[in-house]
């Protein structure tokens, strides 16, 4: 077993749910939590807003996974993120697990 950390804006948790589905991870959890940027260093330019610290409404998700459905929900989560226009990408960290009980 992997245990898999999804993070992204709130706006994608139905495709995260739809991955999840295909790549037959049948039990996660989930959470809303707010996510921060620190945009002190980009260009005035990029930054309209000119405020230090951005704060989004994200999600974060978790699950233990089979190892042969890791690369599956990978490839699937790249696929994704390669056909997104905007800036905005699924991010996805897998742990291993030595012991569970």
């Amino acid at each position: 077993m992997k245990l898999v950390i999804i993070t992204a804006i709130k706006e994608f948790e139905k495709d995260i749910k739809l991955q999840l589905k295909k790549a037959q991870v049948k039990t996660f959890s989930f959470r809303e939590v707010t996510g921060y940027r620190d945009s002190t260093e980009d260009a005035v330019e990029s930054n309209w807003f000119s405020s230090e610290m951005n704060q989004t409404e994200s999600i974060l998700f978790y699950a233990f996974v089979k190892k042969e459905n890791v690369d599956l929900l990978f490839g699937l989560v790249n696929k994704f993120n390669d056909e997104q226009k905007t800036m905005s990408h699924i991010h996805v960290a897998v742990l291993n697990i030595e012991k569970t009980n």
